[in-house]
């Protein structure tokens, strides 16, 4: 399988145009009813928020692995994907708002990445639950994995956002004398 020719199969959904156009127009209309669009694209940084914040619900959910399997202890690998679920609506909600400015191809993309990564955070919040009062868990372990897959591919989506369509690259550029 060609990983970037599945990438680029994203940019050709065109079936998802309407839908992505009005999603987009709708965060786009609410961001700037509450005069939040700037802040939450990260303006005042000069760059989008979105990559910096993903991280911590990444990393949180990739030690909880190391955890799972042998550097700690299980229950801290329960308590690292908490964090992680708990750090995810933020991170979420800046993609949101990057998500409002993409031209047409970035949106059939991000329409696909943000699937994926629902999809994981539903299966983290199923591991979490199926670790229950024991975090011993196998089945929450199994869980964990198929959600680090998911996570993986909408990663993988959202880095050929970033990198191979430029998403929010052109952003707030400042002279180099200030």
């Amino acid at each position: 399988m060609n990983v970037h020719r599945v990438l680029r199969g994203a940019e050709s959904l065109r079936a998802v145009d309407r839908p992505a156009a009005s999603v987009a127009t709708t965060v786009r209309r609410v961001l700037r009813r509450t005069r939040t669009d700037g802040v939450l694209r990260g303006s005042w940084l000069g760059h989008p928020l979105h990559p910096l914040l993903v991280v911590v619900p990444l990393g949180a959910w990739v030690c909880s692995t190391a955890f799972d399997y042998g550097v700690g202890t299980p229950e801290t690998a329960r308590k690292l994907i908490a964090f992680g679920l708990a750090t995810t609506p933020p991170a979420m909600l800046l993609g949101l708002a990057d998500y409002a400015e993409l031209d047409e191809r970035q949106r059939r993309v991000g329409l696909v990445h943000a699937p994926a990564n629902t999809a994981a955070v539903a299966l983290f919040t199923a591991s979490y639950l199926a670790r229950g009062h024991s975090a011993r868990s196998t089945a929450g372990k199994i869980i964990s994995l198929l959600a680090l897959t998911a996570v993986s591919a909408g990663g993988a989506l959202g880095g050929h956002l970033t990198y191979a369509q430029g998403a929010g690259v052109h952003r707030w550029q400042t002279p180099a004398n200030e």
